[in-house]
Formats: C-alpha cells, structure tokens, sequence
C-alpha cells in the first residue's frame, strides 16, 4: 500500500512547517483545509505550503467534504492539525470551538469508518491549555490543584495563588484540569480520540502543545499568539503592553522544534497513554520576553498595565524530558534566538 499522509488543517502554521518534510517519508501527502479568513486573507493556497502536497479545500466539520476526499483518498497516517484557537475567544465563540475542535474529529473518525479506510496512527496536536492552572506546590512540599483564577482575585490584582508556588506540566504527574472553553474541547478531543483508535486497532499519538511561535505564522491573526504581536508593536516604535505584573510564565517553542517531534511521532511512535509535552523546557516570563523583542528593535521599555484576560492562567511551562527520550528529538531554539529568527522574517515580510 502506498504510505499517505493526511494533515487536517495543513495549510496553517504548522501544516506548513510539515508540508517541507513530510513529502520526504510519504508516497503521498495531502493536506485539507478551509482556509478560514482568521488565518488566510484570501482563499488561496498558501504560499509556504511545499509543493509537493496535494491541497483540498475542506472543512472538517463537513461530511460532503470528508466524502469527497476519501473517495480518493486512504491515508496510512492522519495529522489531525484543524482546530479552533483562542483562549480568550472560546469564551464568547463556545459552539464555534466546539463544533471544530470535537464534532471535527467525531466527524473526521466517522468518515474513516464509512469509507473502510482506518489509518495505521492518527497524530493529534492537544495543547498544554487542557492542564489549566495545573499543579502547585504549598510550603511543605505537597501539590494541589487550585483552579481557575476567579474575576474577584484578577481584580484585586491578586495573580498568584496565595502560599503556593506553580509547578511545571508534565502529562505523566499533573492532572488535566482545564481552565477554558477551547482547554475543554481540546482535552475532549484527546479523550475522544484514544478510546476510538484503541477499539479500532490504530495507533493514537498525542501531543500537548506548548506556546508555538516562529516564522510563518499569521500576522493578522489577533489570536494568533503574544509573540508575533510583541514584535510588530516594537517594530513600530510602540511601547510594548505587559499584563499583570509581567510575571506570567509561558514556554515558548519554536515551530522547527514543534514540526521535528511531530514528524517523530507520525513516523516512530508507538500509541502513548501519556502526551507528549512539546515545549523548549525553557518558562519564560511576559516582561521577559517583551523586554527581549523590544530590545531587537530598539524600542521603548515595555510596561505592565495590570490587565488580565479572562480565562488565562499564570504559569505554563513544561517538562520534555520523557518526550525528548521517547521521541529522541530535542528542541534547538530557545527563546532568545527564535524571538530575532521571527523578527528577521516579519522584517522580510510583504506582510509584516
């Protein structure tokens, strides 16, 4: 049978990255998308998708257009990239995430069954969203899951739980626990996916994305993420906007790194009960990483505001060493790098 790579959502930043390597271990690579104008400005393939993929302009949530595609299609390995994204916006947009993110892939898992073509492994990117607060640390050593912030704490400026001391993610110690709307339907997702492909004889490879961020990413995309957008405002000269007390910590992982350990998964790995943390390993503050953009253009001192978005939490950051010995992959950027490696490229960019 000719190996075939099906990537939902291939067209976006990540689909992207894949699609130069990819075509390097698979007959056949096609990647579906709808190009949503959130992401895509116009309906157009996109530029930096390789050329050796195939495009069909799909929506997951559509069983006209699974019909159509797998009627010409019986892909060995799925990357299952399509989802809804945005903290903040899977707030007042609940039902739009919903229905991409999970009745997408009941979608995408019934159209397999209806054209008798079950894939060896279905990958799917989760996000480190699904852990929420996660796990923190009190004063004698022991750990306790103390939930969402509430509105009444982020108004009084209380940002850290009083006495205890965040822990980094780990999916094999710390209990998922999400914390917002798209946390929920991405934690959904997993659940959903590992109890089909264990009844189905398919291997499920799961990760849980840290903060992705690098060149290639939407420039108009308000959802997009803080580091594109950190650096467009220091490439105009403006003062950098920190919230809270610039004290939120993120791992951010440069998409090289994100695209090798999907590669490694999609190629080697066998079904994982527990995640793959994908992150740098590295937890990086906001003011830290806005004093780090700021500098590279030689714009003003970012400041902290005290403003907060619903729904986000403290600290995320991760620990990678399980994922780096299952997946003998380890992340080569780390933040400093990747902040000047993006900004050369919004530098270069007809859009940026």
């Amino acid at each position: 049978m000719t190996r075939t790579c099906l990537v939902t959502g291939g067209a976006g930043f990540i689909g992207c990255a894949l699609s130069s390597i990819l075509p390097d271990h698979f007959a056949r690579v096609v990647a579906m998308d709808n190009l949503h104008p959130q992401v895509h400005p116009t309906q157009d393939r996109p530029a930096a998708l390789d050329e050796r993929v195939e495009f069909f302009h799909g929506d997951v949530t559509s069983p006209r257009d699974w019909d159509r595609l797998l009627a010409d299609l019986m892909p060995t390995t799925v990357i299952h990239l399509a989802a809804e994204t945005g903290t903040g916006q899977s707030l007042t947009e609940a039902t739009r995430h919903a229905t991409v993110n999970v009745v997408g892939t009941t979608q995408l898992l019934d159209a397999l069954v209806r054209h008798q073509c079950l894939p060896e492994r279905i990958v799917l990117t989760s996000s480190r969203a699904v852990y929420g607060e996660g796990a923190w640390k009190a004063s004698d050593g022991t750990l306790t899951y103390p939930g969402q912030r509430s509105r009444s704490m982020l108004e009084s400026g209380t940002w850290d739980f009083p006495g205890l001391t965040a822990t980094p993610f780990n999916s094999h110690r710390v209990v998922a626990a999400p914390t917002s709307v798209y946390g929920s339907t991405k934690l959904a997702q997993e659940h959903i996916l590992r109890s089909w492909c264990l009844a189905m004889n398919v291997t499920p490879v799961l990760y849980r994305l840290q903060n992705v961020y690098g060149p290639g990413q939407s420039l108009i995309n308000p959802y997009t993420g803080i580091v594109s957008l950190f650096a467009q405002k220091a490439k105009a000269g403006e003062i950098i906007p920190v919230y809270e007390d610039g004290e939120i910590i993120r791992d951010f992982v440069f998409i090289d790194d994100v695209a090798s350990a999907i590669v490694a998964g999609a190629l080697h790995s066998g079904a994982n009960q527990n995640p793959y943390d994908i992150g740098s390993g590295e937890a990086t503050s906001i003011m830290r990483l806005a004093k780090i953009t700021a500098a590279h253009y030689g714009a003003p001192v970012p400041e902290v505001n005290g403003m907060f978005r619903d729904g986000d939490v403290r600290s995320a950051s991760c620990t990678i060493e399980e994922s780096k010995a299952a997946l003998n992959w380890q992340p080569q950027v780390m933040v400093e790098e990747g902040v000047r490696r993006l900004c050369d490229w919004i530098d270069s960019s007809s859009a940026g």
